[in-house]
């Protein structure tokens, strides 16, 4: 039975591998389609990416050290029926040594543009899986605390005292291009692109 994590609860993960999965349904009612997007940050002891290769997207499916495959871009919600949307793969004994955490945000692709958020989102959620046995570990509800958000950092991955540690975060994000800001805070890149 999975956990259900409150907004900065903390958890030992105890796992090699892996996955993130972004699940959300549809909602008909609004009327266009909700895409949102699973994306990473690589982040060393300064909380910043080592360079924007670091950052895991759809643009960028996979990490330098190869220990991040991105996820598949599920444009709409309905390629499961309660499962994940889109699935974030993670070897984390083949995370390179300069890696400290992995920060995870849920964005919604042109939230701005077709006046969208999260609170409109039906379902959206963030599961923590074992990538050996696909037993769901944590489930992190993103709607509740974000209602107003175009994008979300939900969770992290980081190192303390030699194991991997999981975070609930849930720190949302009212901007019009909301991965180009995360983006921004992770790397000391600018990015001009629409997310």
């Amino acid at each position: 039975m999975p956990v259900n994590l409150r907004k900065g609860q903390r958890v030992e993960v105890g796992l090699t591998h892996v996955k993130i999965g972004l699940g959300w349904d549809p909602n008909i009612a609004i009327g266009a389609e909700f895409d949102l997007d699973a994306s990473c940050f690589m982040l060393d002891e300064t909380e910043k990416a080592p360079s924007a290769d670091w950052m895991i997207f759809y643009g960028n499916k996979f990490s330098p050290d190869g220990a991040v495959e991105g996820a598949d871009d599920d444009q709409s919600g309905g390629a499961t029926d309660g499962d994940d949307d889109e699935i974030i793969s993670i070897d984390l004994t083949k995370v390179s040594p300069q890696i400290q955490s992995i920060v995870f945000v849920a964005t919604i692709y042109e939230a701005k543009t077709r006046n969208q958020n999260f609170g409109q989102v039906n379902d959206a959620r963030i599961r923590l899986i074992n990538a050996k046995t696909d037993e769901v570990m944590y489930v992190f509800d993103l709607s509740e605390d974000c209602s107003t958000a175009t994008g979300v950092e939900f969770a992290k991955l980081y190192r303390h005292g030699g194991v991997w540690k999981y975070q609930a975060i849930g720190n949302g994000y009212d901007v019009s291009s909301s991965l180009k800001v995360l983006g921004e805070k992770y790397t000391n890149e600018i990015f001009e692109a629409e997310e």
